[in-house]
């Protein structure tokens, strides 16, 4: 079975969303289900941020309509995010910042290492409040992962991860998606949101009996 996720490493529905699949995933193994591979496609939530991005307040008051829209929407996203063991400080989130250079980086890092690509930017940005669009975050966020930092840095500064980067996008716009996470199984079922792991072990389970 295989998966295809679309999703911004800004979004923290994504986290979520990635949370409660790595979940379903385990399940699905506790139950002796096919073996299952996820490939992690790119989405931007804001294509027309500039590359220094914004201050995350003035965004997110704007796209919400209020202060207080936004502290609603933080708290709701922190609980859910809290009963999935997922911490988010938006309190250090100084910055909403441009996700290209980010995808780049999980578009070139080795197969084996884009879950852990992923979940290290999530977690820099949501809990640490580290400008991803910062090339020396990149590059810190690499040797976390055991990436060398020197060789990553020179691939993403000779322009490497660009055209699979507008791949993803370009697929994205295809499929008409405008929303994430955004789940696709075997080419054939889509799944948007982040639905608990027991929706989405359920797909599993129908995709494996071919319904």
């Amino acid at each position: 079975m295989h998966i295809d996720l679309y999703s911004d490493v800004v979004c923290p529905w994504c986290r979520i969303g990635k949370q409660n699949l790595s979940r379903a995933l385990e399940l699905w193994a506790e139950k002796g289900g096919e073996a299952v591979t996820v490939a992690y496609h790119a989405y931007l939530l804001d294509p027309g941020l500039p590359e220094e991005g914004r201050p995350f307040t003035d965004v997110m008051v704007r796209k919400l309509g209020g202060e207080n829209a936004l502290k609603e929407a933080l708290d709701h996203v922190t609980r859910a995010g809290a009963a999935v063991s997922l911490n988010f400080r938006f309190d250090r989130v100084k910055r909403m910042p441009s996700t290209r250079l980010a995808h780049r980086f999980v578009a070139v890092v080795p197969e084996e290492l884009k879950a852990a690509a992923v979940d290290a930017l999530f977690r820099a940005y949501f809990e640490e409040g580290v400008d991803i669009a910062q090339i020396s975050a990149i590059g810190a966020i690499a040797a976390e992962i055991g990436v060398n930092e020197r060789d990553l840095l020179a691939r993403l500064h000779s322009g490497e991860g660009r055209e699979a980067l507008e791949a993803d996008l370009a697929q994205a716009r295809r499929m008409g998606i405008t929303g994430v996470p955004f789940f696709v199984v075997n080419n054939r079922y889509a799944l948007s949101g982040a639905y608990p792991p027991e929706k989405m072990l359920q797909l599993m389970e129908r995709v494996s009996k071919g319904e």
